[in-house]
């Protein structure tokens, strides 16, 4: 693929992230039995098993098989590497109690379930590249050096950016969101059991 590799790999990153909460939703409405929260733990323990699988064995297959050196162990880099770890756990976490909370505040006030919870995926998405780039302006790492913070002040077209990506990717999921919950659900013909009576000859007339 040459030099837009890289392209590929972004476009299934984006691919991979962005399909992450509509998965989970309806994984964990599958799931659900008699107690909701269950069924959605198991939705959150199916995404650990898949993280174990590919972020884990996989890395140590590429290991051991020598495709790959091991790298230098610093505290710095094994440290932050799991805190990226953790704030993809947490994140999938919340994302479960946020729809059992949405739902619940929606019985509670006496609305469709669903009414809150077309919010989650839009403000997810929608303050995750606001937030990425507020770090990114406050903090330079450097190699030793995990705690260096400066400043870089931007221009006005960053800050207008910026609103315009979180703005922008929080309305069209909430588009999509409203567009669903408008859908009328499917409609099953009824089969009807009723047994049609059987016509009884009439009897012949004797000659």
């Amino acid at each position: 693929m040459g030099k837009y590799e890289w392209l590929f790999y972004v476009a299934l990153a984006g691919l991979s992230w962005g399909t992450y909460v509509p998965l989970i939703f309806y994984g964990g409405s599958e799931l659900v039995g008699k107690n909701p929260t269950s069924g959605r733990f198991m939705a959150i323990l199916c995404v650990g098993v898949a993280y174990f699988v590919i972020a884990v064995l996989f890395p140590l297959y590429i290991f051991l098989s020598k495709q790959a050196e091991w790298p230098e162990m610093t505290t710095t880099g094994l440290a932050f590497s799991s805190l990226a770890g953790v704030a993809g756990a947490v994140g999938a976490l919340c994302v479960i109690f946020a729809s059992k909370s949405a739902v619940a505040a929606a019985k509670q006030a006496g609305l469709d379930p669903a009414t809150f919870r077309l919010y989650i995926a839009p403000m997810i998405f929608g303050l995750a590249p606001v937030i990425n780039t507020l770090v990114s302006l406050m903090w330079h790492p450097q190699k030793g050096q995990p705690f260096h913070f400066h400043f870089d002040a931007p221009g006005w077209k960053l800050w207008v950016g910026i609103l315009m990506v979180g703005a922008g990717a929080a309305l069209v999921l909430f588009s999509k969101e409203e567009a669903e919950s408008h859908k009328a659900p499917v409609k099953v013909p009824a089969v009807s059991t009723v047994l049609e009576p059987t016509p009884i000859p009439a009897p012949e007339a004797s000659s």
